[in-house]
């Protein structure tokens, strides 16, 4: 176990300062990123044709907790990845892996912001004045 959670659960106001949001909040959210992540992997295992037995290989070196909790980090603080790593005691690459891995999971289960919303509320206006400006205009043949 990293630090980092030990030091979440023994100090739940601190949650909001490191991952921008409280800790019930943070507990609701790993949950929910577990509940996702245990999805993901049975439609994986679904379609995978396998070469060894299942339980082999070699395991996780962070909990799927810590995992989510350095996702969070990134997103908040914008640390890069080395650092994250020396953080949660990883490498680099792994740092990197585990945050593509957890923030396409929790990019496709949460909300989008409300920024993410008017841009592509506006990108939709524009798609449709340009489609209704296609069909004001008269047709060359």
């Amino acid at each position: 176990m990293s630090y980092t959670w030990e030091y979440l659960q023994r100090n739940h106001q601190e949650a909001k300062r490191l991952v921008g949001i409280n800790y019930e909040q943070l507990i609701q959210l790993i949950e929910q990123a577990k509940f996702l992540h245990e999805q993901r992997q049975t439609e994986i295992e679904i379609n995978r044709t396998r070469l060894i037995n299942t339980g082999g290989g070699r395991k996780s070196q962070l909990s799927l907790e810590e995992q989510i909790i350095l996702t969070l980090i990134y997103l908040r603080h914008h640390l890069i990845f080395k650092i994250l790593g020396l953080l949660f005691q990883v490498s680099e690459s792994t740092a990197n892996n585990i945050f593509n891995y957890w923030h396409s999971l929790l990019r496709e289960s949460t909300p989008a912001s409300l920024l993410e919303q008017v841009k592509k509320y506006e990108f939709d206006s524009k798609i449709n004045a340009l489609i209704n400006l296609q069909s004001l205009c008269p047709k060359w043949d």
